[in-house]
């Protein structure tokens, strides 16, 4: 008897290997020192396959940018539940990206460094993401505002430029976490938490900061409430 032929492995099952390989030595290496070489070795394949498979490095990298804007901005939708008050909506959805980025490292630096990083179009599909991610905490922001005030007096235009500010400071915040040993996640989303919610939550109760007028003086630094709880240790 002649020797038993393997069954093939699903068109979809070994596009998913090869990408995975190429998001880890993208990440690592980075797109132009990164090799198709490289990146077939890694997935167990030939370099002909992945060519066949995914056409050209630029596909390549840009299936990859592609794969992981979609399981971030999904991970964040995941982890934010209906029904919870306002500030525990923003630190699970909080929670859920930083922990995401932690967890997937390769990932989040194909998103955060390679891809802003060598033009268009790649740049433009990390934008599309980002997009994405601010309309969705431009939505939390603007329902907490409603439920806090019924008749909400925060203008559409100052809700988008907090939540552009808030993914901005999240972005920034995952790059340094993944870079400094010893920064969990939890800690990350309670770091701009505390930083953030401050600010939200008294826009939410309908007070707002006014720049002084020229040449007024300081204003006197008003003392912690004693007993606060810090926004993270929900």
């Amino acid at each position: 008897m002649g020797a038993v032929k393997s069954k093939r492995m699903p068109r979809a099952v070994r596009e998913q290997q090869m990408l995975d390989a190429a998001v880890r030595t993208f990440g690592r290496c980075g797109y132009r020192a990164a090799s198709m070489d490289e990146i077939a070795e890694l997935a167990g394949v030939s370099k002909p396959l992945v060519y066949l498979y995914l056409n050209s490095k630029e596909d390549l990298f840009t299936a990859c940018i592609r794969r992981e804007a979609k399981t971030l901005t999904a991970a964040v939708r995941a982890g934010v539940r209906d029904g919870l008050p306002a500030d525990r909506q923003l630190w699970e959805g909080l929670r859920a990206f930083f922990t995401h980025t932690a967890e997937n490292p390769d990932g989040w630096a194909v998103l955060h460094l390679q891809a802003r990083t060598h033009g268009e179009p790649f740049a433009a599909e990390v934008s599309a993401m980002r997009e994405e991610l601010v309309r969705f905490v431009t939505r939390l922001i603007a329902d907490a505002a409603r439920a806090a005030h019924r008749d909400p007096s925060l203008p559409e235009r100052e809700v988008a430029g907090l939540a552009e500010a808030l993914v901005g400071a999240a972005e920034s915040l995952a790059a340094w976490a993944n870079a400094t040993p010893g920064v969990s996640a939890r800690q990350a989303a309670a770091t701009l938490m505390n930083f953030a919610w401050a600010g939200l939550g008294t826009l939410m109760q309908g007070r707002h900061w006014t720049p002084p007028a020229p040449g007024a003086p300081a204003a006197p630094v008003v003392p912690a409430v004693p007993g606060a709880r810090p926004a993270g240790e929900l």
